[in-house]
């Protein structure tokens, strides 16, 4: 394979050779069904993906939280199989099963043996198109649901992480906690997470993904045969949902600092800007001034912090994508006495890459991080999975590991320096959790007085 292969909607067949020679191939059905595989030599397992372009971005102001309740209410029953013959039927082989959702997909997914994966592509496809949504389990679920949500509230950098979603992208979708808030689940009714059901689990929505030992069009068959059990009409000509385009709708910083305060022994900070968006060019850029900063224990961050100093046990730093916004985050973790200090060397430090640029050492070493890293990645069916679900959903392209190199290549000390000076020319935010001053940060980078919660 050579360069990136592209996954226009209107192409019915497609196939490659991949790095290491796994077969990738994509069909999409007459009803808009899209299934990609990637055929791994030598593999035993398998994981499959069911997968919607559907995420909390996209919710109604009235039902904030529903993407994620509907995540868990598909695993609660069907016509023909219980919420237990569910979790039976991966039991029983040794399988796993679960399912993520996030701010602009959902994703159900298995690993199984090979022989099993006939399995999963059944319970899955029953699972995706037939829940009940019973009214009973559903105020079950809410319990379940609001116990996430007050785990969630009891981690500090999960809060941390909230907080500083909510500030750098102020009112954008983006910003929105992916499961809503206890208020929002306690109002949403079944009704509305049924509506919400039928508008975007249909077969022009549906993308298929499997992994591992996987034979193409025993899986297509499978899928078709699967689909044609349930109330779905998948022989009604339809055409694929189109890609999620940039909304238009523009990144308008909320608060540029805020605390909570919270009776616990460390303080989480998070400092960062606006980022790159999923499709911007500059990604490998990103990420090779990702992995420079704070992407491993050779980075600065950590090397000035934390083996320098002591005075963090976490400090990173990480890059976020989304189809029109992202994120540049650092995040570090200290005693209360500490705020001031950490805080300023963070800012430091990122202030010296955009004022220095990298070395060529620093410049060979992360080449060598991400290159290896993804390389080790590709070990698990799971990530190739998820690799084929993402160039389907968001990419439009499907990028192997000899492309993905091949771009880290090209990455330049140069390149590293002006996305740096652009980062950090951006207005800062910061959101902190703990027992914490708030006098920690008069001063830093004209930062107002915070909004302490």
């Amino acid at each position: 394979m050579t360069g990136a292969v592209h996954l226009p909607l209107d192409l019915a067949e497609l196939s490659f050779t991949a790095t290491g020679d796994s077969l990738v191939r994509r069909s999409v059905l007459p009803s808009g069904v899209r299934i990609l595989s990637e055929k791994v030599p030598g593999a035993r397992s398998a994981t499959i993906g069911f997968w919607v372009a559907v995420g909390s971005r996209d919710e109604d102001p009235f039902t904030y939280g529903s993407t994620h309740f509907l995540e868990h209410l598909l695993f609660k029953g069907t016509a023909a199989r219980t919420a237990l013959d569910i979790a039976v039927s991966f039991d029983a082989v040794g399988g796993e099963h679960n399912a993520m959702t996030a701010k602009e997909y959902t994703c159900y997914y298995a690993k199984v043996q090979d022989r099993d994966l006939p399995m999963a592509v059944d319970v899955l496809s029953d699972m995706f198109t037939s829940s009940l949504i019973d009214p009973q389990e559903f105020e079950t679920e809410r319990g379940v649901i609001l116990e996430e949500l007050a785990m969630a509230d009891d981690d500090p950098g999960d809060v941390t992480s909230e907080r500083f979603f909510e500030a750098v992208l102020g009112d954008h979708p983006l910003g929105r906690p992916i499961g809503g808030s206890p208020e929002t689940i306690e109002a949403v009714t079944r009704e509305a997470v049924l509506q919400h059901y039928a508008e975007n689990y249909r077969p022009q929505d549906l993308v298929v993904t499997v992994a591992g030992a996987v034979d193409h069009d025993e899986l297509v068959a499978r899928v078709i045969a699967a689909l044609r059990r349930t109330d779905w009409n998948i022989d009604v000509e339809g055409t694929p949902v189109s890609r999620r385009t940039p909304s238009g709708h523009l990144i308008e910083r909320g608060s540029p600092l805020t605390v909570v305060q919270r009776p616990i022994e460390q303080a989480n900070i998070l400092l960062g800007v606006e980022g790159l968006a999923v499709t911007d060019p500059r990604r490998s850029t990103m990420a090779v001034l990702n992995s420079v900063l704070g992407g491993g224990m050779s980075s600065r961050l950590f090397q000035e912090i934390r083996e320098k100093r002591g005075l963090a046990y976490s400090v990173y730093s990480f890059s976020p994508s989304y189809s029109d916004a992202g994120l540049f985050g650092i995040y570090a973790g200290c005693t209360p006495a500490k705020v001031s200090q950490v805080t300023e060397l963070m800012l430091a430090e990122f202030r010296s890459l955009a004022r220095d640029g990298v070395t060529a050492d620093e410049l060979a070493r992360a080449n060598g991080q991400l290159s290896g890293a993804s390389a080790l990645a590709l070990e698990d069916s799971d990530t190739r999975m998820s690799r084929l679900g993402r160039a389907e959903l968001s990419m439009a392209e499907f990028v192997d590991l000899d492309e993905a190199l091949r771009r880290l290549e090209l990455v330049t000390a140069d390149g590293v320096c002006e996305l740096a000076e652009e980062l950090v020319s951006r207005p800062l935010t910061i959101a902190a959790v703990g027992t914490i001053d708030p006098e920690a940060f008069a001063g830093l980078a004209e930062l107002p007085a915070p909004a302490t919660q």
